[in-house]
C-alpha cells in the first residue's frame, strides 16, 4: 500500500540519516535583491479543486489528506482497465478452453513478446510457470491463468514504492524523459498531488531550449498556484540552482526541476543532464533526493533502453509511465521488473488530473487479467 509523509511542524524538524542539517542563512539569499529576478509570482487567490489521490493508505503524520471517494476509484480502475484492454483480451483469450501443452505455451510466449514484456521477463515467466504446474499438479487452464496471475504480481510488486514526502526540507525532484513523453504536463499533475498533501511546491524552468515547454509549465503554475522560476535562455543547471536556493529561502517543500527533452543517444545532451544534478547538488547537499524519467507507456521496448540509459546516467530513483491508455501494452513493466527494477511511482492513463495515480501492482495486474 502507498502511504505519504507530511512535513512536520516547523517547531519539529525532521532528522534522518539522510538529512544534513544546514543553518537557515547559510548561502541561502534573504532579501528581495538576492533573490532570483525570474520568479513568476503565484495568483493572489489560490486555485480551488476537486481532483483527489488514490492513495489507498495515509501515514498517521498526513492523515488530514482527502481519501478517495468510491466512485473516483471504480472511476480510476475501469479507466485501467480499458487502457490495457488490449493486452488482457492477447493474454486471457489464450485460456479459453485450452489444453496445457506446448502450443499453449507456444501461444502465450507471443502473447507476452507482443504486449513488449521484453525477452527475458517472458522466457522467465513461461519457465517458471511450468514448473508451478509441474510441481502443483495444474490441469485446468484456468488453474495455469491464475498461476501466471500470481507470478506477474510477484514480479510487478517490487515496482510498487511510495514517494515519500517530508524527509527533506526541500524535496527536489530532478525530472528527465525523451521529447513528448509527457514531462511538462506529468509535472503540472505532480503539483497538484504535492498540494493534496500539504506540500508547497515551487518548479523550475529548466528546459531552456523550447520557448513552449516554459509557457507550458507557466500555465501549470498559474492553473495550481505554484511558483514558476523560468528563464528566456541561458544555463538550465542554473535555473535549478536559482530554484533550489530561492525554496529553502522561502521553507519550501518541494522543488521539482524539469529538463530539456532528449534522447539517450544524444551523448551530449545526456552531459548536460548530469551536469544539471551536479549543480544542483552544490545548491543543497544530498539534492536532488529524487531523480525521475517520465516514460510513454506505447513506446514498447524503447522505453526499456531510455530506462537503462537514463538511470547509467543519472542513477533513476523512480519511474513515472504515462499515456497507458488505448494503444498502450503495459507488458513493458514486466521487461523493467526483470531487467531494471526501478520504483514506479506513478502511472497516467489520460490527460486530467486525476488521470495520474499511484502504481499498484495488484490493480494492474487485475486490470491486465479481468
Amino acid at each position: 500500500m502507498f502511504s505519504f509523509f507530511k512535513r512536520k511542524p516547523k517547531e519539529e524538524p525532521v532528522v534522518t540519516p539522510e538529512v544534513v542539517a544546514t543553518p537557515a542563512s547559510a548561502a541561502i539569499p534573504t532579501t528581495p535583491a538576492e533573490l532570483p529576478q525570474t520568479i513568476a509570482e503565484p495568483a493572489a487567490q489560490p486555485v480551488t479543486t476537486t481532483a483527489t489521490t488514490a492513495v489507498d493508505e495515509v501515514a498517521s503524520t498526513s492523515a488530514s489528506a482527502p481519501a478517495p471517494q468510491p466512485e473516483q476509484k471504480r472511476s480510476w480502475l475501469s479507466r485501467l482497465k480499458a487502457g490495457l484492454a488490449k493486452t488482457s483480451s492477447n493474454l486471457t483469450t489464450l485460456f479459453i478452453g485450452a489444453r496445457i501443452d506446448d502450443e499453449l505455451y507456444d501461444e502465450l510466449e507471443a502473447a507476452l513478446l507482443t504486449s513488449d514484456a521484453g525477452v527475458e521477463a517472458t522466457l522467465f515467466l513461461l519457465d517458471t510457470l511450468k514448473k508451478k504446474v509441474k510441481e502443483e499438479k495444474l490441469t485446468e487452464a484456468e488453474q495455469v491463468k491464475t498461476a501466471l496471475k500470481t507470478l506477474l504480481l510477484e514480479l510487478l510488486t517490487p515496482l510498487q514504492k511510495p514517494l515519500e514526502l517530508g524527509r527533506h526540507q526541500p524535496l527536489v525532484m530532478m525530472i528527465a524523459g525523451v521529447n513528448g513523453a509527457g514531462k511538462t504536463t506529468t509535472i503540472g499533475k505532480l503539483a497538484k498531488h504535492m498540494q493534496v498533501h500539504h506540500q508547497s511546491v515551487l518548479l523550475a524552468a529548466g528546459d531552456t531550449f523550447r520557448a513552449a515547454a516554459r509557457e507550458q509549465l507557466s500555465v501549470w503554475g498559474e492553473r495550481n498556484d505554484v511558483t514558476v522560476i523560468s528563464q528566456e535562455s541561458g544555463d538550465p543547471a542554473a535555473v535549478a540552482f536559482d530554484a533550489v536556493a530561492s525554496a529553502r529561502a522561502r521553507g519550501t517543500d518541494v522543488v521539482m526541476v524539469d529538463t530539456a527533452g532528449r534522447l539517450p543517444t544524444q551523448l551530449h545532451l545526456m552531459e548536460e543532464l548530469k551536469k544539471i544534478k551536479r549543480v544542483i547538488a552544490k545548491g543543497m547537499e544530498g539534492a536532488p533526493q529524487e531523480v525521475l524519467l517520465i516514460i510513454d507507456g506505447n513506446t514498447g521496448q524503447n522505453a526499456l533502453a531510455q530506462v537503462r540509459a537514463f538511470d547509467d546516467a543519472l542513477q533513476l530513483t523512480g519511474l513515472i509511465i504515462t499515456k497507458l491508455d488505448g494503444t498502450a501494452k503495459g507488458g513493458v513493466l514486466a521487461a523493467i521488473a526483470k531487467t531494471r527494477p526501478i520504483p514506479v511511482y506513478f502511472i497516467g492513463i489520460g490527460e486530467q488530473i486525476e488521470d495520474l495515480q499511484p502504481f499498484n501492482a495488484q490493480e494492474f495486474v487485475d486490470a491486465l487479467f479481468n
